[in-house]
């Protein structure tokens, strides 16, 4: 075995979602290091903006300095991303976290995103009581997690025909994009019952944008992902709910994984890490662990 291993984690963007999947990831090198008896270390490597060609420099990077793996979020599909390619080529050891794979050849650490997606529009469907306009906001949306969030929604809203689909935005995986967005769908949709997002930006952005427009428990808001600022929206009642990914177990498991791999381990096709639903009864215990 290596005296010393070094993985990679490549996120969309830099967001607060990624650093709690980086926590998770440290804190796994951590074991690693003290029960393999290794120097086992996790360098974590965000791209300024989400972008192709942004996470494509930032992979070749990673890749030319030689790690024993990464692990990346892509912005698009993996075989729009030239690196992706390079980095198989180069036999170095990848894991997908937070996306779907598209083949048996890449592991994903995730959990089911139309699962999730459905989660969340059949309890806002369910709070307006089936009957309204709703704005879903994109995420960045050539990403395939948030594409398949997205789809999923809107598959579960036209299944009420009382229930009016309003173009929510795009956020681009930025908190302030998704309040500017929200704000104006909230003034050009007086009469709107309820929002829904697709990735972590958005229900940030969308709470700011409800809470200033004097809206909140009004337009009834169920997010996705269970970050601290989401919590906390939460717990005051300006986002209902919300159907959160695990971000440090998808941090966790990606360096395991990844440790495994350089090992020559046959890797499964996916991890899946669940999904939990976040709401006023239980949000005391996922701000706790937040702190």
């Amino acid at each position: 075995m290596a005296k010393t291993l070094r993985f990679i984690i490549v996120p969309k963007v830099s967001h607060p979602w990624f650093d709690e999947v980086n926590k998770g990831a440290q804190a796994q090198a951590e074991i690693l290091s003290r029960e393999l008896g290794v120097e086992v270390s996790v360098d974590y490597m965000p791209p300024s903006i989400a972008g192709v060609a942004e996470q494509n420099a930032v992979l070749e990077k990673a890749a030319k300095s030689r790690p024993s793996g990464i692990a990346v979020d892509p912005v698009d599909a993996v075989g729009h991303m030239a690196a992706i390619k390079h980095i198989r080529d180069r036999g170095i050891p990848l894991v997908l976290f937070d996306s779907p794979s598209p083949d048996a050849g890449i592991t994903s650490v995730g959990n089911n995103f139309t699962q999730q997606g459905i989660i969340a529009a059949e309890r806002l469907a369910r709070l307006i009581g089936y009957a309204g306009n709703v704005a879903v906001m994109q995420g960045y949306p050539t990403a395939p997690n948030h594409k398949e969030r997205y789809e999923a929604q809107l598959a579960v809203l036209r299944k009420y025909p009382r229930i009016t689909v309003v173009d929510g935005g795009i956020d681009n995986d930025d908190i302030e994009t998704a309040r500017e967005q929200a704000s104006a769908v909230l003034e050009s949709h007086p009469d709107l019952s309820g929002y829904l997002c697709c990735d972590a930006s958005g229900p940030i952005g969308i709470a700011a944008a409800v809470k200033k427009a004097g809206k909140a428990g009004k337009v009834k808001v169920v997010g996705i992902d269970g970050i601290k600022p989401i919590l906390d929206a939460v717990k005051e009642g300006v986002i209902e709910s919300s159907s959160a990914t695990i971000p440090r177990m998808q941090g966790s498991l990606s360096i395991l994984m990844l440790w495994q791999a350089s090992l020559g381990v046959k890797m499964p096709q996916a991890v899946d890490t669940g999904i939990d639903v976040i709401t006023q009864e239980n949000v005391d215990r996922y701000l706790a662990d937040a702190a």
